[in-house]
């Protein structure tokens, strides 16, 4: 019975570092999605508050606690601070959590090829968090944080080919078609078009389908598409009342398709995770 408590409170302790782990990355990303599209730095310039501009101290920089214990202010300015980064801190913690408890990561079973596995989810999140948070401020598919999505990609088919015996056919198709894509990007859309929203999203597509497979990224694609079609059925009504309204093409050139696309995918992921728990 002892042994049982201390198990059940060492777990506890696990999945509060961890929630502790995904608050700090949730700060990053925060982080990221405003200084990325700016072309600032994100490693080594200290935070600083971006009303005032002042630098951030050591007490300001926690997850969470910071926003709760200053009231939702700068503590320089005293300007409000947005309530998403509180948002965003705690999801992201949480999400952490989940997917670590869902995978079956605990301090009984930490086993390499399981902290592999949770690190490679934890930086593809990474990569689908940030530029979602792009998309959905600016309607941009970073190409940054899509080359270092492609280049965790093949990490990630490396570590499985290599180590796990994937099959190596099926992850150099996904290498063929970044090739393609990028030919495609180089040689034939620049020729016709400004934009690269298009080749950002394809890149995202196949991205997805290294990490989260197939049938995951083809119900993400889906489940976009209706909340696109919602969109635009609501946006049609509403403009019935305005006098400047937008034309079909103007509506859907508004919609952060990657914003959708990586929303419908993590939650769909995370459905999975938890059905394969307590399924399989």
């Amino acid at each position: 019975m002892a042994k049982l408590i201390k198990g059940r409170k060492m777990e506890t302790y696990f999945y509060i570092i961890i929630f502790i782990i995904g608050s700090l990355f949730g700060s990053f990303y925060t982080l990221a999605v405003y200084r990325i599209p700016k072309r600032q730095d994100i490693t080594h310039t200290h935070s600083y508050c971006p009303n005032c501009n002042h630098k951030l101290g050591l007490l300001d920089l926690f997850p969470i606690f910071s926003y709760i214990f200053l009231g939702g202010k700068c503590r320089y300015c005293k300007q409000k601070i947005r309530p998403r980064y509180l948002i965003l801190e705690v999801l992201s913690g949480v999400l952490f959590v989940v997917v670590a408890y869902f995978m079956g990561l605990n301090f009984e079973n930490l086993t390499l090829t399981k902290v592999a596995e949770y690190c490679f989810i934890v930086l593809y999140l990474t990569y689908i968090i940030i530029i979602c948070g792009i998309d959905k401020e600016n309607r941009k598919m970073d190409k940054y944080v899509n080359i270092y999505g492609i280049a965790i990609s093949i990490m990630y088919m490396s570590y499985l080919c290599i180590v796990e015996g994937a099959n190596i056919y099926r992850y150099g198709i996904y290498l063929v078609l970044y090739i393609l894509i990028l030919l495609f990007d180089t040689m034939t859309l620049k020729k016709f078009a400004k934009s690269t929203y298009l080749i950002g999203i394809l890149f995202m597509l196949v991205t997805m389908c290294v990490f989260t497979g197939e049938y995951v990224t083809a119900n993400s694609i889906i489940i976009t598409l209706l909340a696109m079609a919602i969109y635009i059925l609501i946006y049609k009504l509403r403009n019935k009342m305005n006098k400047n309204r937008k034309t079909d093409k103007q509506i859907s050139g508004e919609i952060s398709i990657g914003f959708y696309l990586g929303a419908s995918n993590v939650i769909i992921f995370i459905l999975i995770l938890i059905y394969n728990y307590y399924i399989i």
